[in-house]
C-alpha cells in the first residue's frame, strides 16, 4: 500500500487525511524531518511513498495528479512530493541532507516537501512538476492565507476540470463534437463502478469484431447492424482512453493494447466487409487489401516522420511557421484536421457508408479519401523536410533504421558492396522502382530479379545513417514495396482465396510493424533481432513471394501464402506478447499513447 507522511499535525478542519486515504495512501505523521526520513525508510520498498506539508489546502484532484500519476518516477505539486520505488533513493537522499543540515526545526518555517523538491532540481533528478491550471495547491503561512485558499479551492469545481481534461487535447472534429461530449461521462460512470482502462479496450475490440462479423453476414440488416456497432466500437475506444487520463490509470500493457487494438478493429472490420460482398457475389478482396496496405503506409508515414524530428535541433522550416500561422485561424485548424481523415472521421464515414451503400462502394470512398489524406500529410511533410534546417540525431537515424525492418540478406549484400552508391532515400526509391516494373513485366521470372535488385538496395540504403532531409522516407517505401507486391501477386494469381490468403499475410506483417513502432514509442527498442531473422526481414519476404509466386501453380501459391501468413502471425504474436506482458510485470515504466494523430 502507498505511504503518506504528512510532516506534522493537520490543521483544525482540513481534509488532508481523508483525501489522501481517499487517494489509496496510509498516512504517517511526522514530528519533524528525521522522523519524516525514518517513516520513508519504513514504507513499503515495492509501494509509493509522499511527502505531504500538514498545511496543504487544495483540490483533491490537485493531489490526485500530483501523487498518483504512475508515468513519473518523481512529481510534485506545491506542498507535495511522491516517488515510485524507483525514485525512493532519491528522496532517500534528499532527506538525509536535509537533517544534516540541521533543518529539523523549519518545519513550521517552511514547507519540507518544497525544499525537497528544489534539493532534487539541484540535483538534477527527474521530477516531474504537474501542470495543475486552475486547481489549487498551496501551503497558507497564516489563517488568512488559508481562508483565502479555501475560498478559492470552494470557487472551482474540481470535478468539471478532472472530466474536461479526461479529454484528449487535440482530436478531429467528430471525435471533439459527436463522441466526447458524452463519452467523458460514460468514462466516469467506468471508473465509479471499479472498471480498468483494459477492460473497456477490450469492450471495444470485442464489439467492433462483432460488427465485422455483422457485416460478413452480407445483408442489409447485418450492414446496418455493423455500421451502428462500429460507432459503437468508436466511442467505447474514446472512453477508455478518458477512463485512463481521468482515473490515472496509465500502464505499458494499457497502451500496447489500445493502440495494438485499434488496428485490430479497423482491418477485421475490412475483412468483414470483403467477407459480406463475397457473400452477395461481388469479390473486393483487392481493395481491402488495398485499403489496409494505404492505411498501414500512412501511419508509417506519420512514426517515421515523427520519429526523425521530434530531437532535431536548429529546427526551423517555413512551411512549419505557415502551418502554425493557420493553426491560429479558429476554422482552418478544422478543416485541416478534417480532411486527413483521422480514425474518427474514418471511421464515421466507413460505419455509414456500410449502413446505406454497399462494401465496394464503401473501398472506394476510403481509397479515394485516404489517398488525398496521404497525399495532403506527405506533401506537407516534404516540404518542410526540404525546406528545414535541421541536424538529426543519432537516436532518430536508428529508430528509421529499425522501423526499416532490413533482415540479414539486405545486411549482407550492404557489407560486400564495394561503397555507397548514393544518398538513402534515392537508393531506396530506385529500387522500389525497379521492383515495381519488374512485377508489372509479364514476365514470369521478372519479378524475382526485381525483387533481388530491391533487396540489394534496400542493403545499400542502410549502410549510411538515415540523417538526409528525406530519408525518414524510407521506411515507408519499404512498406509500400513489400505489402504491394503482395497485393500484386495475389491479384495476378487470379485464382479463388489468392487474396484472401495474401491479406492474411499483410496483417501479420502489418502487425510486426506496428509493434516495431509501440516499441520504439514505449523507448524499448526495436523487436530483437532474432525475431527479425526468423522471419526474414522485409527484403527477404519480398524475395521470398515472388519466387514462390513465380515456381509454383496459382493453387500452390495460394496455399504457399497461408502457410507463410500462419507461420508470421505465430511467431510475431508469441514474441509481442511475451515482451509486453514481462515489460508490464517487470514494472517497465507506465506509458500513456494518445493514439491516431488527429
Amino acid at each position: 500500500m502507498s505511504t503518506a507522511i504528512l510532516t506534522g499535525q493537520p490543521v483544525p478542519g482540513s481534509s488532508i487525511e481523508g483525501d489522501l486515504r481517499s487517494l489509496g495512501f496510509d498516512v504517517r505523521i511526522a514530528t519533524d524531518p528525521a522522523d519524516a526520513e525514518r517513516l520513508v525508510a519504513e514504507a513499503p520498498c515495492d509501494a509509493r511513498v509522499a511527502v505531504v506539508d500538514a498545511r496543504f489546502v487544495g483540490h483533491p484532484h490537485a493531489l490526485r495528479l500530483g501523487l498518483t500519476d504512475p508515468r513519473f518516477p518523481l512529481a510534485a505539486i506545491p506542498g507535495a512530493l511522491t516517488a515510485r520505488p524507483e525514485g525512493r533513493d532519491a528522496i532517500t537522499r534528499a532527506l538525509a541532507r536535509e537533517n544534516s543540515g540541521g533543518g529539523g526545526t523549519a518545519l513550521a518555517v517552511e514547507s519540507l516537501p518544497d525544499r525537497l523538491v528544489t534539493a532534487l532540481d539541484d540535483d538534477g533528478a527527474p521530477v516531474h512538476h504537474v501542470e495543475l491550471g486552475s486547481l489549487v495547491a498551496a501551503v497558507p503561512a497564516d489563517p488568512q492565507t488559508r481562508n483565502e485558499a479555501r475560498q478559492a479551492v470552494a470557487d472551482i469545481d474540481d470535478e468539471a476540470i478532472r472530466l474536461k481534461s479526461a479529454v484528449k487535447s487535440r482530436d478531429g472534429f467528430f471525435t471533439t463534437f459527436f463522441i466526447s461530449p458524452y463519452s467523458r461521462y460514460l468514462a466516469r460512470w467506468c471508473a465509479r463502478r471499479g472498471l480498468t482502462p483494459n477492460q473497456v479496450t477490450t469492450a471495444s475490440l470485442l464489439t467492433a469484431l462483432v460488427a465485422a462479423g455483422c457485416a460478413a453476414t452480407g445483408t442489409r440488416i447485418g450492414f446496418v447492424a455493423a455500421g451502428v456497432l462500429l460507432i459503437a466500437s468508436f466511442v467505447l475506444d474514446c472512453t477508455d482512453g478518458q477512463l485512463a487520463r481521468y482515473s490515472l490509470q496509465y500502464s505499458t500493457l494499457g497502451a500496447w493494447l489500445d493502440a495494438t487494438f485499434d488496428r485490430a478493429k479497423e482491418y477485421a472490420y475490412y475483412a468483414g466487409l470483403a467477407l459480406g460482398a463475397a457473400r452477395g457475389g461481388d469479390d473486393v478482396w483487392a481493395l481491402a487489401l488495398g485499403a489496409m496496405i494505404l492505411q498501414t503506409c500512412r501511419h508509417v508515414v506519420d512514426f517515421s516522420f515523427n520519429e526523425a524530428n521530434h530531437d532535431a535541433t536548429a529546427n526551423t522550416s517555413p512551411t512549419a511557421a505557415l502551418s502554425d500561422k493557420l493553426d491560429s485561424v479558429g476554422w482552418t485548424v478544422w478543416v485541416r484536421r478534417m480532411i486527413v481523415l483521422p480514425i474518427g472521421e474514418r471511421w464515421a464515414m466507413i460505419a455509414v457508408l456500410t449502413a446505406v451503400t454497399t462494401p465496394r462502394i464503401t473501398f472506394y470512398a476510403l481509397l479515394i479519401g485516404c489517398a488525398f489524406a496521404a497525399t495532403y500529410t506527405t506533401a506537407g511533410r516534404v516540404l518542410r523536410s526540404l525546406t528545414r534546417r535541421a541536424r538529426r540525431t543519432d537516436r532518430a537515424a536508428k529508430a528509421l533504421a529499425d522501423l526499416a525492418d532490413n533482415g540479414p540478406l539486405a545486411s549482407l549484400l550492404g557489407r560486400v558492396s564495394p561503397r555507397q552508391l548514393g544518398g538513402p532515400f534515392p537508393i531506396a526509391l530506385a529500387g522500389t522502382l525497379v521492383l515495381a516494373v519488374s512485377l508489372f513485366s509479364g514476365v514470369t521470372w521478372a519479378p524475382v530479379a526485381g525483387a533481388f535488385v530491391y533487396a540489394n538496395t534496400a542493403g545499400h540504403a542502410l549502410r549510411r545513417p538515415l540523417k538526409g532531409a528525406l530519408d525518414w522516407l524510407v521506411p515507408p517505401l519499404f512498406r509500400a514495396a513489400e505489402y504491394g507486391t503482395v497485393l500484386i501477386l495475389a491479384a495476378q494469381a487470379d485464382v479463388n482465396g489468392a487474396l484472401p490468403a495474401a491479406f492474411g499475410l499483410v496483417a501479420a506483417v502489418a502487425y510486426h510493424h506496428y509493434d516495431t513502432v509501440y516499441r520504439i514509442r514505449g523507448n524499448a527498442g526495436a523487436p530483437p533481432a532474432r525475431l527479425v531473422r526468423a522471419i526474414g526481414g522485409q527484403e527477404g519476404r519480398t524475395l521470398l513471394v515472388t519466387v514462390l509466386a513465380a515456381a509454383l501453380t496459382a493453387a500452390q501459391f495460394k496455399a504457399a501464402l497461408t502457410v507463410l501468413a500462419v507461420a508470421v502471425a505465430l511467431v510475431v504474436l508469441v514474441e509481442s506478447i511475451r515482451f509486453w506482458v514481462s515489460a508490464h510485470l517487470g514494472g517497465a515504466p507506465a506509458v500513456h499513447d494518445e493514439g491516431e494523430t488527429a
